[in-house]
């Protein structure tokens, strides 16, 4: 087969990714390197046959000091391509924590908020075949079950973007012929080769396995089996779930008896959503620790875990956010609180929002009238002047104050057909 016709391929594979409603303007993450180079000339050609506007942005993350010019050689291209491009800058690493992990959460953080700006519903990015098969191996060393070892997903929805993967059937090489063909040069991030980091060895132990039948494309094809087997068990997890949860006050409610009879599986997954929608991260806790969760409900104890309290009795399952995460949580009268909560009322000057806690709940007579546990009670919003508590809502001291959820319950059942 010529060159031609496996370009043409590579073509149709990633344009098709958006048939048969492509969108009317499509955004395009590239950094310079060859994965989003390659993806930005296939469609940029697709543009030019009749496809999607393009935009581009680059994201300057500010941690070398060749990041600025490969940003700007990013612009030229584009220019020359005749597709607009701007390039957003991070400025926010201090230093602590995981620079990879704190650089990607920042990099999807500006280019939501980019798209947002510019009414573009889906921003193209390049990941591969090759990145697929690569985290496959990072996350087997780490000992990851069928979630973990899933294939990437095709779509991913951040902060109102969704984040579109056309070229995952695709190899790192492919793109680089795309790019040789047409004379254009990619940038190399040292981080790339660095050996110190995950992503390298295991792109080098791939070169090993490789001999053995152990190749990209077949690690490609493993872990999207493994998603097809990931989604079934949410189907049924949703189900589960629908039948089984409620939502009162901001708790997850689970019906004891329903979830006892339930595979541990999607016990499991019903029980990592819960957590997950009750605290707000975007992530659940590590494994083990759910492990343990769930031999603790199954003796009837309570437990705490990822900023939630998880309480037992003999009819329900109920997971609250812990007091102990949201108790030097303050703010202003008028924002969001705990990521959630919008308390709306009188407005006086001097009000702060900040949580009940037991000491809060025993000034409310009419708490034990809500039907809400005190653990409940203590870690929702209340209105205080200084040390006077004003307003209550969520334990029966109105006052005109109102306290407005703004996780919609939907978004937890959701959750289980959005990976």
């Amino acid at each position: 087969m010529s060159v031609t016709r496996d370009l043409s391929l590579i073509h149709d594979r990633i344009t098709g990714f958006f048939l048969p409603t492509p969108p009317k303007v499509l955004g395009v993450a590239v950094s310079g390197g060859s994965d989003s180079l390659g993806l930005l000339v296939v469609l940029a050609q697709w543009q030019a046959e009749g496809g999607p506007a393009l935009r581009v942005v680059t994201v300057d993350h500010g941690l070398r000091a060749e990041a600025a010019d490969e940003a700007r050689a990013v612009a030229r291209i584009c220019a020359d391509l005749g597709i607009p491009h701007d390039i957003l800058t991070w400025g926010g690493w201090t230093g602590a924590g995981n620079l990879q992990q704190a650089a990607r959460s920042a990099r999807y953080d500006l280019m939501a908020e980019w798209a947002n700006g510019h009414g573009i519903e889906q921003v193209a990015v390049a990941h591969t075949a090759d990145d697929q098969a690569e985290t496959f191996l990072m996350r087997l060393a780490r000992e990851s079950g069928l979630d973990g070892l899933s294939a990437m997903t095709p779509r991913k929805r951040h902060a109102g973007t969704v984040f579109c993967r056309p070229a995952l059937g695709v190899r790192r090489e492919e793109l680089r012929d795309i790019l040789r063909c047409r004379g254009l040069e990619w940038v190399d991030d040292p981080s790339n080769s660095d050996p110190e980091f995950d992503r390298v060895k295991a792109r080098d132990a791939l070169k090993v396995l490789e001999p053995l039948g152990i190749s990209v494309a077949g690690l490609s094809r493993t872990a999207v089996h493994l998603a097809e087997a990931r989604d079934t068990l949410n189907w049924y997890a949703f189900i589960a779930a629908r039948d089984m949860a409620d939502v009162e006050a901001g708790d997850m409610v689970l019906d004891r008896s329903k979830f006892r009879v339930q595979p541990d599986e999607i016990c499991r997954r019903v029980l990592l959503e819960a957590l997950k929608w009750v605290s707000g991260a975007a992530y659940g806790p590590r494994g083990k620790a759910l492990e343990l969760m769930m031999e603790s409900l199954r003796g009837g104890t309570d437990m705490t875990l990822h900023g939630c309290h998880v309480s037992v009795d003999a009819e329900t399952i109920r997971i609250t956010r812990e007091y102990k995460a949201v108790a030097q949580l303050v703010t202003r009268a008028k924002d969001v609180w705990d990521g959630r909560w919008r308390l709306n009322g009188p407005w006086p000057e001097g009000v702060r929002i900040a949580a009940l806690g037991e000491e809060g709940v025993a000034q409310c007579p009419d708490w034990r009238a809500t039907g809400l546990p005190l653990r409940s009670l203590s870690a929702t919003p209340a209105v205080w002047r200084d040390a006077e508590l004003v307003a209550a809502p969520l334990a029966g001291l109105a006052n005109g104050w109102r306290a407005i959820n703004l996780r919609p319950d939907d978004d937890f059942f959701a959750a289980f057909l959005s990976h």
